[in-house]
């Protein structure tokens, strides 16, 4: 992990830039080097900033759509999904897709098939050819477009399916005008899709307290932290039912909550 990326990934974002704005590969069009960087992807936005992406991902299980929604709504806070094919045909789920295009979310692709594009064990290789890869991803953003989302040209905010990528992966998804980034480390929140009784299945009261602790322990507190949570999961003890609270929390302690796009422009 470092805080900066490889020169091979800057020269490929620099190639991006002049794709998806027509620019040449400046420093206008480089990303923030005060980024965070893992494996060619973003995982942390600027720290010296207080603001923060709540970022959230679903597939089939995406039962907690309407609170989330509803709850954003009543709070007047934009935040940003990321849906797997299985997701999109789900019955009645296109009523929440057309919602979070229509009311001013980021709508963006999670992969189609849910792909794992690397073994757990090894990242370094890839369980996925280029094609595979690219297609399956490029029937996601058709499938969310219908929505109305991701208009053709600008560039597309990518979290990878499983949150698990390597070098590779991030750089064919930049030749697809995507930039992959996924979630930052620290705070736990992604834990809330662990049912009971998994090894990593941590309370919902527990998830919101290690968030605020680690807004509290981190030197930069959760400045341009990308805060992962599910749209809905197989457990009992869901999570999204205390997302108004912790809304509340990070307002009271004066963070700006942001798409991603606005956290990551780039510029």
């Amino acid at each position: 992990m470092t805080h900066a990326p490889p020169m091979t990934t800057l020269i490929a974002i620099a190639a991006l830039c002049v794709l998806a704005t027509g620019c040449a590969p400046t420093l206008v069009c480089q990303p923030n080097p005060a980024w965070t960087w893992d494996q060619g992807g973003v995982i942390r936005g600027d720290r010296s900033n207080k603001k923060l992406a709540l970022i959230f991902t679903g597939g089939e299980h995406g039962g907690g759509s309407q609170h989330i929604l509803d709850t954003l709504a009543k709070k007047n806070v934009k935040a940003s999904f990321f849906v797997t094919g299985g997701y999109v045909a789900v019955p009645g789920y296109d009523v929440w897709l057309q919602r979070m295009a229509d009311e001013g979310h980021y709508l963006g692709p999670h992969s189609h098939a849910h792909l794992l594009y690397a073994p757990w064990e090894s990242r370094d290789e890839s369980l996925v050819s280029e094609s595979q890869f690219k297609g399956d991803l490029r029937k996601n953003i058709d499938e969310l477009r219908a929505f109305g989302a991701m208009p053709k040209g600008a560039l597309i905010h990518f979290i990878p399916p499983y949150e698990w990528y390597n070098q590779q992966h991030s750089t064919w998804a930049v030749d697809m005008n995507c930039r992959l980034f996924n979630f930052t480390p620290g705070s736990g929140s992604h834990r809330d899709w662990a049912p009971e009784g998994h090894k990593a299945f941590k309370p919902s009261r527990q998830i919101l307290a290690d968030i605020l602790e680690e807004e509290h322990t981190d030197p930069d507190g959760l400045n341009g932290h990308l805060l992962l949570l599910h749209l809905g999961s197989q457990r009992e003890d869901k999570m999204y039912l205390l997302l108004g609270e912790l809304i509340d929390e990070l307002h009271a302690r004066d963070y700006q909550l942001v798409r991603v796009d606005e956290m990551l422009s780039g510029r």
